[in-house]
């Protein structure tokens, strides 16, 4: 049976009734304040664009400055962190057939991460704290620059949003090992080896291999959650420490004085905000296109086994390859250069490369399909990934290093490539599908496919209307 025939089945009572269920209800808010947030930092984006060209009147360096600071931190937590722990919080349950452990931790997560972003935005709008998203020490501390007032609700604000990722953390892993009330007991451990990849990792050394307890886009969602996790509690105590020295500032206490190593709080930072783009963005997405992939088809994943060895792998790779934005700075020991920026980064292009060849693999095994809204942004998402992680490869090579570093390619074809196109395609075509389940089936207002039949090499496009909801059992 297929997965769409399971929902109009109503499995776990999301179909009971015309109202709309908690999980439902929370879900939502994560995905309309994430497309809301969405929408801000492209408004800032195109504010930063015009003044690059023209002074806007009314913005002066300092406002500029700010609004680059909380530019990618919107789009990074208010935007997708809110889409992505949304859905998550709602596919790892509904995958598993088990309710989630907390809505009541998930409202928590949702008003953090809402009211975090919200805060940092604002203390950066009005005290034009700027020391860019990157905070390097000591420019987070320079009270010549900025207002000690102003960095110190900036923190807060950055604080919140890393407490509610905590909270996402806990949820995720309680949910996938915890037993509901009135169950048979479930076994919690391997179910949690299940998931991380210890259990898979130990199949290679078995002769009796073991059936895998979490299917493979919970494995997924659970080993970015592991770099959700490392990240937080990095960006939660590098907070804190900057928060110290505004508190001092404050109080009219000088700590400035006091010893930071500035290599070694650049190398803490970076390791701890590179869990993001290259961990937990890289192991998602693949996740999600591995679950798009099986949604629209209908059928298993082409390489099941290798798919969920490579997001062990890509785990592994992502808690080592931090050196490669640290390649222009010349205090950075070479042998960090070498074999973090360039060696193991270079591991990014062949884990990527899989998902990206299993996806395709998956829906070309399913031909011929329609050209759904889902599908048009899936390989939209393929598209970007495809483009912006070569790039990110080619930056990371000691040579081109000099010349590609602090110059629009790395905002261009490589960042900007993969958010905008990359990961933000692949959370819309989610989005297309998570809606109409979200609201009990409600038609996305004029939402037009033009689809494609694809079937050996002849194209044949069909004009409709609505969200098609046919997919083969």
């Amino acid at each position: 049976m297929s997965f769409i025939h399971t929902l109009i089945k109503g499995e776990q009572g999301l179909f009971k009734s015309n109202s709309l269920t908690s999980m439902q209800k929370i879900t939502l808010r994560f995905v309309v304040v994430g497309l809301l947030f969405y929408g801000f930092a492209v408004i800032e984006g195109m504010i930063m664009r015009i003044y690059e060209v023209q002074p806007i009147p009314g913005i002066n360096t300092d406002q500029f400055f700010a609004i680059l600071t909380a530019h990618p931190l919107v789009g990074i937590f208010g935007s997708t962190y809110s889409i992505v722990f949304g859905a998550f919080l709602f596919l790892v349950p509904f995958l598993m057939k088990k309710p989630l452990w907390s809505i009541k931790l998930a409202n928590w997560t949702f008003l953090l991460i809402t009211f975090g972003t919200l805060t940092f935005w604002g203390a950066g709008f009005i005290s034009h704290y700027a020391p860019l998203y990157t905070l390097y020490w000591p420019l987070p501390a320079d009270f010549s620059q900025f207002s000690p007032l102003g960095g110190a609700i900036f923190i807060i604000g950055i604080a919140l949003v890393m407490v509610g990722a905590v909270f996402f953390v806990i949820n995720i892993f309680k949910t996938i090992a915890y037993t509901p009330e009135g169950w048979e007991k479930q076994p919690s451990k391997a179910l949690l080896a299940s998931a991380i990849g210890l259990s898979g990792f130990k199949n290679l050394f078995r002769k009796n291999k073991k059936e895998h307890l979490v299917s493979l886009p919970v494995a997924a969602i659970a080993r970015g959650t592991v770099d959700t996790a490392l990240n937080a509690g990095i960006i939660l105590f590098t907070g804190v420490l900057i928060l110290v020295y505004m508190v001092g500032a404050l109080i009219g206490c000088d700590l400035k004085e006091s010893a930071i190593d500035a290599l070694l709080y650049k190398n803490w930072f970076w390791w701890g905000l590179d869990l993001i783009a290259d961990g937990l963005v890289l192991i998602f997405v693949a996740g999600t296109w591995y679950l798009l992939a099986t949604l629209i088809t209908g059928k298993k994943l082409f390489m099941q086994n290798i798919a969920r060895a490579a997001l062990f792998l890509e785990l592994v790779v992502s808690w080592t390859v931090w050196s490669h934005h640290l390649m222009s700075d010349q205090a950075q020991p070479a042998i960090l250069k070498v074999v973090s920026g360039e060696m193991v980064t270079a591991f990014e292009l062949i884990t990527q490369g899989l998902a990206f060849f299993i996806t395709l693999a998956t829906l070309w095994s399913a031909r011929p399909l329609k050209m759904t809204n889902e599908l048009k942004f899936l390989l939209g998402g393929l598209l970007g990934f495809a483009l912006a992680v070569p790039a990110g490869i080619v930056q990371a090579d000691l040579g081109l290093n000099r010349i590609l570093h602090n110059t629009q390619w790395v905002v261009g074809p490589h960042v900007h490539v993969a958010i905008l196109v990359g990961l933000a395609m692949t959370l819309y075509s989610a989005i297309y599908i998570l809606l109409p389940i979200l609201t009990n089936g409600a038609k996305l207002y004029r939402a037009r496919n033009l689809p494609i039949s694809i079937s050996g090499h002849t194209l044949s496009v069909v004009s409709e209307w609505g969200l098609l909801w046919a997919w083969p059992a």
